[in-house]
C-alpha cells in the first residue's frame, strides 16, 4: 500500500461480477485494494482494471494459508479500512433439491459461505477495531425466500446473515452490514439458472452506486438492499 493515509480495503471474489465493479469503484475513490479470486489469469486482469494500488492475491478463500497471504499486505500497514466478504459458492448447477443434494458439496458451500468470512473477519478484527472500519458480507434474497433447489447457498447465506447480524451486536463500534445486490447478470447467477436467457438482469456495475453510498455513509449496521439505500438518498 503506496500510503498511510490511504484507506485499505480487503475484496474477496474480485476477479468478475460484483467483486470486481466494487473494487473498481473504490479504486476510483482512492481507496488501497487487496483483492483475491481463485483464477490466477482473470485475477490478474481483473488487476489490471483496479488500477495501481492494488495487491492480487489468487487462491480460495477456504485455504488458511491463503487468508494469511490476503491479509498480510494489511497487517503490514498496520490498517484495514474495509472487508467486503463477497466471495460465494453456488453450488451444483442446475441447483439440486435437498432430498439429493450432495453433503460433500454443501460443506464445501458452507466453507466458502459462512466459514471463510467468519475466519477472515477474525483475522481482521483487531485492525477493524482500530480504525473503527466496515465489514460488508454480501447476501442474498435466497437467504430470506424459500425457492425449490435453493436449499445448500441460500441456507448458507442466511447461516451468513445471522451471522453478521450477531457481529453487529458483539462490535458496536464497528459498521457491519449485509448487502444484497440484487439480481444480476453474472456468470454465477447464469449457472443457477443454466437453460435460461439473463441478459435481461443488470450489469453488476448496478448495484455498486448503492453499496459505495452505504459504505461513503454509514448508517447503523444492519440489512440493505439496494432500493434500500437509494431511497435514503
Amino acid at each position: 500500500m503506496t500510503s498511510k493515509e490511504v484507506r485499505i480495503a480487503i475484496v474477496t471474489g474480485a476477479s468478475r461480477g460484483l467483486g470486481l465493479a466494487t473494487a473498481r469503484a473504490l479504486a476510483e475513490r482512492g481507496w488501497g485494494l487487496i483483492v483475491d479470486a481463485r483464477s490466477v489469469d482473470e485475477l490478474s486482469e481483473a488487476a489490471d482494471q483496479i488500477g495501481h494500488d492494488v495487491v492480487a492475491v489468487a487462491g480460495d478463500v477456504t485455504d488458511p494459508e491463503h487468508r494469511e497471504r490476503l491479509i498480510r499486505p494489511a497487517v503490514d500497514a498496520r490498517r484495514l479500512d474495509l472487508l467486503v466478504n463477497n466471495a460465494s459458492m453456488l453450488g451444483p448447477s442446475p441447483q439440486p433439491s435437498l432430498d439429493t443434494y450432495p453433503l460433500d458439496v454443501i460443506r464445501q458451500v458452507y466453507e466458502t459461505n459462512v466459514v471463510a468470512p467468519l475466519a477472515l473477519i477474525q483475522r481482521t478484527l483487531a485492525l477493524l477495531r482500530q480504525s473503527r472500519g466496515i465489514v460488508v458480507n454480501v447476501s442474498s434474497d435466497a437467504a430470506r425466500e424459500p425457492y425449490a433447489g435453493w436449499g445448500g447457498y441460500g441456507s448458507s447465506k442466511a447461516a451468513l446473515d445471522q451471522m453478521t447480524n450477531i457481529l453487529a451486536v458483539e462490535e458496536p463500534d464497528l459498521s457491519v452490514y449485509r448487502f444484497d445486490p440484487g439480481d444480476m447478470n453474472t456468470r454465477m447467477h447464469q449457472e443457477a439458472f443454466p437453460d435460461e436467457d439473463i441478459s435481461d438482469r443488470p450489469p453488476p456495475e448496478s448495484s455498486v452506486p448503492a453499496l459505495m453510498r452505504l459504505i461513503e455513509n454509514r448508517p447503523g449496521s444492519g440489512a440493505f438492499g439496494v432500493n434500500d439505500v437509494l431511497a435514503d438518498a
